[in-house]
C-alpha cells in the first residue's frame, strides 16, 4: 500500500474551497504548499497526521498554489508553506513555515474549545 491511501487531507482549489473551508462551521486548517518548496515536503507528514487525529473534529486542506494561484493570492501568501486557521469561513491564525506537529495542533484545538466558536463568531 502507498502513503496516499491513508491521505485524510482534502484537495482544494477554486471549485470547492468555498464549500470545503468559508462554509463550514467545523474548524479548518489550510496548507498552502508547493511542489518545488523543500520545506513544504518536510511539513506533509506533519500535516497528514494532524489531518488524522483532527479527523472526526476539524478539516484539514492543502492548497497548491501553482494550481490555485488565485486563493494564494487572495489569501495573500507570499511564502511557503504557510497554514490558515479558518472558524466559521474567517481567518483566524496563521503559521508561517514548519513548526512541530504539537504547536500545530495546539493552533486547531483552540478552534474546537466552546468558547471559540463564541469569540470568533
Amino acid at each position: 500500500m502507498t502513503g496516499s491511501e491513508y491521505t485524510k487531507s482534502i484537495v482544494l482549489n477554486e471549485e470547492n474551497f468555498t464549500r470545503e473551508v468559508l462554509e463550514t462551521t467545523t474548524p479548518v486548517m489550510v496548507d498552502f504548499w508547493a511542489a518545488w518548496c523543500g520545506p513544504c515536503r518536510m511539513l506533509a507528514p506533519i500535516v497528514e497526521a494532524i489531518a488524522a487525529d483532527f479527523a472526526e473534529r476539524a478539516k484539514v486542506g492543502k492548497v497548491n498554489i501553482d494550481d490555485a494561484p488565485s486563493l494564494a493570492s487572495k489569501y495573500g501568501i507570499h511564502a511557503v508553506p504557510t497554514l490558515l486557521f479558518f472558524q466559521n469561513g474567517v481567518v483566524v491564525d496563521q503559521i508561517v513555515g514548519v513548526l512541530p506537529q504539537e504547536e500545530i495542533a495546539d493552533k486547531l484545538n483552540v478552534l474546537l474549545e466552546p468558547s471559540a466558536s463564541q469569540t470568533a463568531a
